[in-house]
C-alpha cells in the first residue's frame, strides 16, 4: 500500500517556486555609468586643485561614457528602470553640477555675487533639461532634442576653458575680459538647454544596422582633424552645434512648419516612426 504524501514537508518547496525572483543589476552599462560618474567627480577635484586641462579631459571622457552606457544597454538587452535613474543622476554631477563648480572656480568668482548667476542658471538648467527629458521621452520626435542636451552644454562650456588654459591664460578670473565671456558662454549653453530650439539628435543614423562606406571614412578624417589640436576643434563643433537649433528653429518659422519636437499624435502619417 502506498503511502500518503507527506503534505508538510512539500510546503517549503511550492513556496520557494512561486516565490517572485528578486530582478538583479546589469552590470555593463551601470559600470559605464559609474565610470562617467567617476570623471564628472575627478573633474570637480582637478579644478579645486586648479589643474583645469585634467578637469577638461575628465568631463570630455564622461561625455563619451556616457553616450556608450545606454547603447550598451540596448545592445547586451540589459535595460533597466534603475539604469535609466543612475544614468540621469550621473548626468547630473558630470555635465550639470560640474562644468557650473569648474567655470566658477576658473573665471567667475572674482566677480562677486555677479558670478554666481551665470553658474545657477547652468545648473538650473541642466536640472530642468534632464526632467524635461525624463518626462517627455516618450512624446519627442526621436531625430531631435527639445533644447541643448546637457552633454553639448557642458561641452560648450569646458571647450571655452580648455581653449583659454591651453592658449597659457592663467588667473582668468582677474582679466575681466575673459571672465565676462565666460559669463556670456554659460549664460548661453544654461538657457539653450531650457529652450524649445530643436537640435539633431544623430540617433536616426546612429540606429542604423548598416551605413555607407563615405560615412566611416568621414568619421575617421574627423577624429584625424580633432586629434591635431583637441581644444580648438571640439570647441568649435559644439559652437556650432549650440547655434544649429536656434537655426533650425528660424528655418522652420520662415518656412512656416511647426517648431515643436513634442509629437502629439501617434495616427497622424507625418508622425508615424517619431515616438521612441
Amino acid at each position: 500500500m502506498n503511502e500518503a504524501p507527506n503534505l508538510p514537508d512539500d510546503e517549503p518547496v511550492l513556496a520557494a517556486e512561486t516565490r517572485p525572483r528578486r530582478k538583479g543589476l546589469y552590470m555593463l552599462p551601470n559600470a559605464i555609468t559609474l565610470a562617467a560618474l567617476f570623471s564628472g567627480f575627478y573633474a570637480i577635484v582637478m579644478a579645486i586643485n586648479g589643474r583645469f586641462e585634467l578637469a577638461c579631459i575628465a568631463v570630455f571622457c564622461a561625455a563619451v561614457l556616457d553616450s556608450l552606457d545606454g547603447r550598451v544597454a540596448r545592445m547586451t538587452n540589459s535595460q533597466s528602470a534603475f539604469g535609466e535613474q543612475m544614468d540621469s543622476l550621473s548626468d547630473m554631477v558630470s555635465f550639470g553640477a560640474a562644468p557650473a563648480l569648474i567655470v566658477y572656480i576658473w573665471a567667475l568668482k572674482d566677480l562677486g555675487k555677479a558670478g554666481w548667476i551665470p553658474a545657477f542658471v547652468y545648473i538650473s538648467g541642466a536640472a530642468l533639461r534632464l526632467a524635461r527629458f525624463n518626462v517627455n521621452i516618450g512624446v519627442v520626435d526621436k531625430r531631435f532634442f527639445q533644447g541643448l542636451p546637457s552633454p553639448a552644454a557642458a561641452a560648450l562650456v569646458i571647450g571655452l576653458i580648455w581653449v583659454v588654459d591651453d592658449a597659457g591664460f592663467k588667473g582668468v578670473s582677474q582679466i575681466p575680459a575673459l571672465a565676462y565671456t565666460a559669463f556670456a558662454v554659460t549664460l548661453f549653453a544654461g538657457l539653450s538647454m531650457v529652450t524649445n530650439a530643436p537640435y539633431y539628435s544623430f540617433k536616426v543614423v546612429g540606429s542604423r544596422r548598416t551605413v555607407p562606406f563615405i560615412v566611416i571614412v568621414a568619421i575617421a578624417l574627423a577624429i584625424a582633424l580633432v586629434a591635431l589640436d583637441p581644444p580648438k576643434l571640439l570647441f568649435a563643433i559644439f559652437c556650432i552645434y549650440g547655434l544649429s537649433g536656434y537655426a533650425i528653429y528660424g528655418w522652420r518659422r520662415m518656412k512656416g512648419r511647426r517648431t515643436s519636437v513634442i509629437v502629439t499624435s501617434t495616427d497622424d502619417p507625418d508622425e508615424q516612426g517619431l515616438h521612441r
